[in-house]
This record gives C-alpha cells, sequence and structure tokens, in this order.
C-alpha cells in the first residue's frame, strides 16, 4: 500500500463499469430469449452457463431437507439469532400512514404501500452468501410485501448452497429458483411459465446481472448497480496496527477491485499499518484476490490533522466507514457520507456484515453522498392524500388559476374555475 501525504482531495471513485459493448450485446440477447422462450430459455443457459441440467427450477422441499441436513446445529442457531438482529432493527423503520385536517375542511396525507412483489438476486460463484439472503428478504418482509421470489445459480450438480437454502426456508422464502445470471433477471422482470414477474429486483451480481438490472429498469424497480466493496478507515495513533490492517483486509478479500483505504493524522500508525498488511496478506486463503486489490486500490492517506482527515473521510464518501480514534462517537456528528459506520474498535466491519442488524447493501462508488442503505423504504412506495373542501378550493381558486396561467396551462385554470361558474 501507497502512503500518501494529503495537501488536496482524495478519491476513490471510480468509474461504475459499463460493460464492453459485447457483454452489453451477450445481455440484451439473453433477455430477449427469456421473453420469448421463457422456461425453455431458462434451462438452456443454466446448462451453458452453470453447467446444471434442470428437470425443474424450482427449489423441492427434498432439497431443503438435504440442505438442513448440510448445515450443522450450531450454524443454523447462528443464522436465526442473525435474523432477528437483522428483523429486529429494521422493524424499527417501518412508516405509517397519515393524515391530516385543517380548519377549512381540507385533509392532507400520505399513503405508505409494500410493493405487491419483489424478486431477490443471491450470488453464487466462489462463494455462498446466506447473509444475502438474510439482508434482502427481511426488510421486504417487514414492509409487508406479500410475495418474495429468490433466485440464485446453481452448481455443477444442479443445487444451491445449502446455507443459502436453509437461510432462505428460515424466513418462510417459498420461491426458491434455481437460475442465475442475466436470464435470472429476465425471468423476474418478464415472467416465464414457473416463474411470475415481481415489481423490483434487488441483490448484488456480476456484470451480466448488473447489465441486466440496468436494461429491465423502468419495466421494474431495481435497487442499485453497485460497484466493488469500499471500507475506509479513520484512525488515531491509539488504533492497533493490526487489528486496522486485518479490517482492510477483509475488504479486499471480497473481489480484486475493492477498496480499503486508511485515512489518518499518524505517520507511525501509517507505516506500522502498511507493514501489517503486507505481513498478514501472505497468509490469507483468498491471497490472489485480496493481494491485486491492495496493491491496486489499497492506500494510506496521512492528514495534517484529525479535522482534515475527517474532510478527507466525506470526500470519499466510503460505503463502510470504521471509526478507529479515541473518541470515535465524538466524530460521529462531522461524518456527512458514509454508508454505514462503525464506530470503535470492537465494531469490526464484519459485525454489520453478519450479524449486528444494520442493512450490509450499502451505495458504493462515492454514492453514500446522496443514497443510502437498503432499507424497509425500499420497499414501498408511497401515495400522496389531497381531499380540498368546498370552502378551501373557493378561497384559492384564483390563486391557482393565475398559477396555472402563468405556466401556459388554460385548461388547468378553467378546470378549478369551472367548479364555481352560476
Amino acid at each position: 500500500m501507497k502512503i500518501t501525504r494529503v495537501t488536496e482531495q482524495v478519491s476513490l471513485k471510480r468509474t461504475i463499469d459499463q460493460g464492453t459493448s459485447a457483454q452489453r450485446e451477450i445481455v440484451v440477447n439473453i433477455l430477449k430469449q427469456v421473453q420469448e422462450q421463457k422456461d425453455e430459455a431458462l434451462k438452456r443457459y443454466t446448462a451453458q452457463f452453470d453447467g446444471a441440467e434442470l428437470s425443474s427450477l424450482l427449489v423441492t422441499e427434498q432439497e431443503k431437507k438435504r440442505a438442513y441436513e448440510l448445515v450443522d446445529a450450531d450454524m443454523l442457531s447462528i443464522i436465526r439469532e442473525a435474523a432477528d438482529n437483522i428483523r429486529d432493527y429494521h422493524e424499527r423503520m417501518v412508516e405509517q400512514s397519515w393524515m391530516t385536517t385543517k380548519e377549512d375542511g381540507t385533509i392532507l396525507g400520505q399513503k405508505v404501500t409494500p410493493l405487491d412483489a419483489v424478486g431477490v438476486y443471491v450470488p453464487g460463484g466462489l462463494a455462498a452468501y446466506p447473509s444475502s439472503v438474510l439482508m434482502n428478504v427481511i426488510p421486504a418482509q417487514v414492509a409487508g410485501v406479500k410475495r418474495i421470489v429468490m433466485v440464485s445459480p446453481p452448481g455443477k450438480d444442479g443445487a444451491l448452497p445449502a446455507g443459502v437454502v436453509v437461510a432462505a426456508n428460515e424466513l418462510g422464502v417459498e420461491e426458491i429458483y434455481k437460475v442465475g445470471g442475466a436470464q435470472a433477471v429476465g425471468a423476474l422482470a418478464y415472467g416465464t411459465e414457473t416463474i411470475k414477474p415481481v415489481d423490483k429486483i434487488v441483490g448484488p451480481g456480476n456484470i451480466f446481472v448488473a447489465l441486466a438490472k440496468r436494461e429491465v429498469y423502468g419495466l421494474v424497480d431495481i435497487d442499485s448497480i453497485a460497484g466493488p466493496s469500499e471500507i475506509v478507515v479513520l484512525a488515531d495513533e491509539t488504533a492497533k496496527p493490526n487489528e486496522v490492517a486485518a479490517d482492510l483486509l477483509s475488504q479486499a478479500e471480497h473481489d480484486k477491485l475493492a477498496s480499503s483505504i486508511l485515512v489518518t493524522p499518524s505517520m507511525k500508525l501509517a507505516e506500522a499499518v502498511k507493514e501489517e498488511v503486507e505481513r498478514q496478506v501472505e497468509s490469507l486463503p483468498r491471497k490472489e484476490i485480496a493481494k491485486p486489490s491492495i496493491d491496486n486500490h489499497g492506500a494510506i492517506y496521512v492528514t495534517g490533522s484529525l479535522e482534515e482527515a475527517v474532510e478527507a473521510v466525506n470526500q470519499l464518501a466510503p460505503e463502510h466507514l470504521e471509526i478507529m480514534t479515541e473518541s470515535p462517537l465524538e466524530l460521529l456528528g462531522s461524518i456527512r457520507h458514509a454508508g454505514a459506520i462503525f464506530l470503535g474498535r470492537y465494531s469490526s466491519e464484519p459485525v454489520g456484515d453478519y450479524f449486528a442488524g444494520p442493512n450490509h447493501v450499502l451505495p458504493t462508488n462515492g454514492t453514500a453522498k446522496f443514497s443510502s442503505p437498503l432499507s424497509v423504504d425500499s420497499f414501498v412506495k408511497k401515495s400522496s392524500i389531497i381531499s380540498y373542501s368546498q370552502q378551501a378550493l373557493q378561497k384559492n381558486v384564483s390563486k391557482i388559476a393565475a398559477f396555472a396561467r402563468l405556466e401556459g396551462l388554460e385548461a388547468h385554470a378553467r378546470a378549478v374555475e369551472e367548479r364555481f361558474k352560476k
């Protein structure tokens, strides 16, 4: 990791991968085939890309039972406890519909309505992600979504990872389908004989999943087009170099494009963390991923003061921010931009990834400057309520008509005036 003294703006913002023209063409073709051939296309692409020949897309009761046999009792207990923590946190976010009445009889308000159906994409590949199941499904359930559909790519044996199946079953997800990639996004957006369409698609995936989500946006809603994972550690001389290094590497092992950054006013800490990262990365099982991430996207910024360090963090607007200073809570009010904020040495980022309760689906690529974590709000829509009385409209008709004519919309003006013609 390179140590840089900060004298001007810092940035980790990278261009979100738009995919190559060839990749975009592949995605468009896959989506077209799913629209036209439906289940047949899903099975064909699953065989082509995942090497699995499927007779049925739906995870059966027998497959669920088998998954439970592969997950030990202690792990099952941990999944259940994590789910309880996540549900408890998200239940505190629920907003109620409301109305207010004014003296002239006007009634104004807002109606909060859950989405009818949501599709959750759970990535496959080299790792299994039961935590993604919990983080995407639970806020939708708390919001009141009645139909939740989960899709995930199967292994060559045609099965989903046991932990993923168990996590979904623990939450009561009935529709679990063994299909991934752009074809799964197409199935959720357009519908097939087996998979009925949804209103919103959430969950991370590879570049083909991201491009497919972008393609179907507008027909359905999506959560975001996420970039590689990021962590920024804001630390002073009281931080432990080995702990800081371990936390930086916890993100680096996600992806070769992941970004791990230390911001500190202490050159002594910077040098010690650099040495620790170089030592610890050598023993990581995912060294082939973590080392390129650290080498190409890792950084240590040394500032002139703690105040400058805080401003650097706000410029970075990271997905994950750890504050490892003598008094982390005192800095919280100064942090304007971060997806999730972890205070103190015992609030290591994986605590939030798996167990504490807040959602781990967070804004990346600097978008924490204007967006928020996945939440209950992500799964509801809000309708405005307006009920004017005769008295209220009569009092304001001339003002409304004048505003309409200012904008050149005569029919708007006449629409309110028509109520009071003699």
